[in-house]
């Protein structure tokens, strides 16, 4: 789909003029270009703050030489590129072609012959490729465009040569939950027997419509890919002992390309006569659209550069891909570390209907056709995972995005300060006063560090603590949340170079005293994979809450923040509330409140419940203020309860446009309206009336207020904005 230049884009790059654009991601943008001859090409090029990056213009430059390497007839071929450029580019040919995940969604799953002669062209161009000592890493069926001639292999992002952890940082694994080979999501080597267990995933998909997997958030999917059986229903019975030989979880025990090519190839005909005609009636269509007149350039937008989305039906959990492994925390808000649970899904190309920018847009707050104000500003955020939550320190808000920690000025979105090292949600916590972050030291014996960072500047405002005897890197601590003079974690005593079994041992809960740097606590527990732990503390209490490895149980405790002694623990059933994941712990000074199946308030003292309502139906994560607490109803809206008895004081009003509740983000609660997630955006729910008076239109699906508590940042995929509240 070809979408409107920008009036930020450039006219050019370096001989090739740019036409339309195909898709923008957190790493780049991807335009329909020519060259003075003539010839279409789809020319990649580097997000500019990412250009300064010499790792990520070292990956540019592999993802280049990979390409080559797979040449034009298994690959889109390289015309061009110049990784050395101020901003870098490549030039591939324009394939004629859809990804495979939108031929199946064109035409349903693909019969068996498609498929067949699908993955013997697939086999023989990873032969290709792992002959030159390359693995691609992220095989999935948007990376698969298939053509008249055969599926190409496209994005060679995070591809590499074959045992090369140069560029791989310790404990991290790239690539897509759902299509990741066992090994890799554990962190481990991926080898050219990795990309034959997702080439599986691929053909599973393309004879079914479902991945081998299942979907979900990444924490569900890795735990499946590593231990559970694959789902195989509706693969063709010919099919089945080859695939599932394939999705063995000890690679050794996988076919080489070279059977798989001949086991699937049936030797008749040309690729093209495998296709069903609807596919290649797209094909041709396609051929066509290059040369139909282009898009036009949108103009320097004068008002908001936040495009009106008109809310539609979907699904609260939906989304996307994982780059470290066990990566399920999403920051929350404030002193909260673990947070939104949602994972929404993407991948580079995803077209861009309207403007974006390259840094923060000063906004007029004036005023939309509804009555909604306009955003205040609006940047650029670099978010391919959808997990950034904001986190407030001081009078700034950071956001713990895919490469760095990046801290803006709410008031202007002016970016102040940003940490390289910090390149895992996982490892970032904030007590309102700093943010505080852990690793691993770069070279020597395995430790817990923990730097102090001031919140305007980024410079440490204390001694590095240094805890040794645990494993500092993402893969084996997490920071929970901080208060009152402590940091919470959970750490494995161990170190980064265990093997798996190991790093299956050994974790605790502890505290950390960052006035002394000493550690105050630890408490062992029992290792849950990859579900993140949420945090809060209130008073004497840290509460802790936890899914259950299998989703059948939300399971909460509480314990002394001073001592780590466990003072009550609590077990929800989750079985009625799978539409419904705890995005964070909301609580007063006497009780814990969530949705789900229905709106509960648990007794901090005890754990008990001390209320119940709306039984029966679903509920979003809800937010507690002024004595109320305020949660999305699925079909219904926002419902207004007391805090103290659960009694229901108010429902959402219809105010005569369609709006799809967002159960996976919680409400912001202001002075005059309740700003209530919905699909496209916030609905401004005015306290008075109980109506929707409008939207902001908006891609954010995480929000915090500052600390002048004047605006609402917003955080999304692509951008961040701030919106005045009221």
């Amino acid at each position: 789909m070809l979408s409107p230049l920008t009036h930020d884009d450039p006219a050019t790059v370096a001989t090739y003029r740019l036409l339309a654009r195909l898709g923008s991601g957190g790493m780049g943008t991807v335009y329909l270009a020519r060259t003075p001859g003539g010839r279409t090409v789809a020319l990649k090029t580097v997000h500019a703050r990412l250009a300064t990056d010499p790792a990520f213009r070292a990956r540019f430059r592999l993802e280049t030489d990979a390409a080559r390497i797979i040449g034009a007839r298994h690959g889109a071929a390289v015309v061009d590129a110049d990784p050395l450029a101020e901003t870098p580019w490549l030039a591939t040919e324009y394939v004629l072609g859809p990804p495979l995940d939108d031929a199946v969604a064109l035409g349903g799953p693909l019969p068996e012959p498609t498929v067949r002669a699908l993955g013997a062209a697939l086999a023989g161009a990873l032969a290709q490729l792992h002959s030159s000592d390359v693995v691609h890493r992220d095989l999935k069926p948007s990376n698969v465009l298939v053509t008249a001639y055969g599926p190409k292999i496209i994005d060679f992002g995070i591809a590499r040569a074959a045992g090369d952890d140069h560029l791989t940082r310790t404990g991290a694994a790239a690539g897509t939950p759902a299509y990741m080979s066992p090994e890799q999501a554990s962190g481990e080597e991926h080898p050219p027997a990795g990309d034959v267990f997702a080439l599986a995933g691929v053909l599973v998909f393309a004879a079914t419509g479902h991945g081998p997997f299942g979907s979900g958030s990444p924490a569900d999917l890795l735990y499946r890919v590593r231990y559970a059986d694959p789902d195989l229903t509706g693969v063709p019975d010919p099919l089945l002992p080859l695939l599932t030989a394939c999705l063995s979880k000890d690679p050794s025990a996988r076919p080489t390309t070279a059977t798989l090519a001949a086991h699937l190839h049936d030797g008749r005909g040309d690729f093209a006569d495998h296709l069903p005609p609807l596919l290649l009636a797209d094909i041709a269509r396609r051929a066509t659209d290059v040369w139909l007149p282009t898009p036009h350039r949108l103009p320097t937008p004068t008002a908001s550069a936040v495009a009106e989305t008109a809310p539609s039906g979907r699904g609260p959990l939906s989304r996307r891909r994982l780059l470290t492994t066990g990566t399920a925390t999403l920051l929350a808000t404030t002193a909260t570390a673990g947070g939104l649970w949602t994972w929404l899904s993407s991948r580079d190309t995803t077209p861009t209907p309207g403007p974006t920018t390259t840094g923060p847009t000063a906004i007029p707050a004036t005023t939309a056709s509804d009555g909604a104000p306009k955003a205040l500003w609006q940047g650029e955020s670099l978010d391919r995972e959808a997990s950034i939550m904001p986190l407030t320190a001081g009078d700034v808000v950071g956001f713990a995005e895919t490469v760095s920690l990046r801290v803006l000025d709410p008031q202007s979105g002016k970016k102040l300060w940003e940490d390289g090292m910090v390149m895992d949600p996982k490892q970032i916590a904030t007590d309102g006063a700093f943010f505080y972050a852990s690793n691993d030291p770069v070279d020597g014996t395995s430790a817990l560090l923990i730097r102090t960072l001031a919140p305007r500047t980024g410079e440490e405002a204390a001694r590095t603590i240094k805890l040794n005897g645990f494993e500092g890197s993402s893969f084996g601590t997490e920071l929970i949340t901080a208060a009152g003079g402590l940091l919470y974690a959970a750490s494995r005593l161990g170190k980064n170079s265990d093997t798996l079994e190991e790093r299956e041992k050994g974790w605790h809960l502890i505290a950390v005293d960052l006035r002394t740097g000493k550690e105050a606590w630890r408490q062992p527990y029992a290792w849950g994979n990859v579900r993140p732990w949420l945090g809060r503390v209130v008073g004497d209490r840290l509460l802790l809450g936890k899914n259950s490895d299998d989703l059948v149980s939300f399971n909460l405790q509480a314990r002394d923040r001073r001592t780590g002694r466990r003072l009550w623990s609590k077990s929800l059933p989750l079985e009625d509330s799978q539409s419904f994941k705890p995005g964070q712990l909301i609580a007063d000074d006497r009780h814990l409140y969530l949705g789900g199946d229905r709106l509960r308030a648990l007794r901090l003292s005890d754990g008990g419940v001390a209320w119940e309502y709306g039984a029966g139906s679903a509920y979003g994560i809800p937010a507690v203020s002024d004595g109320l607490v305020f949660a999305n109803e699925a079909g219904r809206g926002l419902v207004a309860v007391t805090a103290d008895k659960g009694a229901e004081q108010w429902k959402e009003e219809a105010s005569g446009r369609s709006l799809t509740v967002d159960l996976s983000s919680f409400p912001v609660v202001g002075t005059k309206y309740v700003y209530a997630p919905v699909r496209g955006g916030l609905s401004a729910v005015d306290r008075a009336t109980h109506r929707s008076a409008w939207v902001f239109p908006a891609e954010a699906g995480r929000y915090v207020v500052d600390s002048s508590k004047t605006r609402i940042i917003g955080a999304g995929k692509s951008s961040v904005a701030a919106f005045p509240l009221a």
